[in-house]
């Protein structure tokens, strides 16, 4: 299994990144992905975007911990592992929110949130707001029209009731190709009027293979965009692919 990632900053951005991602392990056999966009309405929404990175860092090395003391851990449903997650994102948030006494504005990130485990094949993505999956070639677009949700909405609520109300979410069970990417991926625009060659990006980040030997290949193919077809992102760009 290969892991690229991706992050760059906006064309129409200045000062920060407002996106950020996450992978990691999270016990045996399974792997955590996760990319954030912070709202650029908001109050300086690079920090909960990175904020939530870190937490879930967090979270999966907590987990490698516990399950060495509670194998069953290791068996339970991957619904159930989503779920147990989330929550524990939910409270360790609600914990940052007081002890720093952050507004709701301040809170404001999107989340697209991949969950596998290799030795069963089999994975879930849960999205939060917008953006875009592909799970082995299949593209699914999540576009809330400039008004998507975002997680400090709701952490004042009953979370099973947030939980159980999410529709975003997909369910697999083979892993061959797969990415999450931030709603920059729908934002290339040409920065260089005189080239004539043209390309679809999401096809040649998400589905083309070139380049699958080297680990910055997603960093590679950007500057392929930039530098050939003369086409950056506008908005920020958090992306990840894992290809096996």
């Amino acid at each position: 299994m290969k892991i690229y990632t991706a992050l760059q900053i906006g064309e129409y951005h200045q000062n920060y990144c407002e996106d950020y991602l996450f992978v990691g392990e999270i016990g045996s056999d399974k792997v955590l992905c996760a990319v954030m966009d912070g709202c650029t309405m908001a109050t300086d929404s690079y920090f909960v975007a990175t904020l939530v990175g870190k937490l879930l860092r967090k979270i999966a090395k907590q987990r490698i911990y516990k399950e060495f003391y509670d194998s069953e851990l290791a068996n339970i449903s991957i619904e159930n592992d989503l779920k147990s997650i989330i929550k524990e994102l939910f409270e360790e948030l609600n914990i940052s929110k007081n002890y720093l006494m952050l507004e709701k504005k301040e809170l404001m990130t999107t989340l697209i949130l991949l969950l596998i485990n290799k030795k069963k094949q089999k994975g879930v993505v849960l999205v939060v707001g917008d953006g875009l999956v592909n799970i082995n070639g299949k593209i699914t677009e999540f576009d809330q029209e400039n008004t998507p949700d975002y997680l400090g909405f709701h952490l004042d609520k009953d979370f099973e009731n947030w939980y159980n109300s999410q529709k975003q979410k997909i369910f697999f069970e083979e892993i061959h190709d797969l990415s999450i990417a931030t709603d920059g991926i729908f934002m290339f625009s040409e920065n260089k009027k005189d080239l004539t060659d043209s390309i679809d990006p999401i096809h040649f980040l998400l589905i083309d293979k070139n380049h699958e030997e080297n680990e910055e290949m997603l960093s590679l193919k950007l500057k392929k965009l930039e530098m050939q077809f003369g086409i950056k992102p506008t908005d920020d760009l958090a992306l990840i692919r894992i290809i096996c």
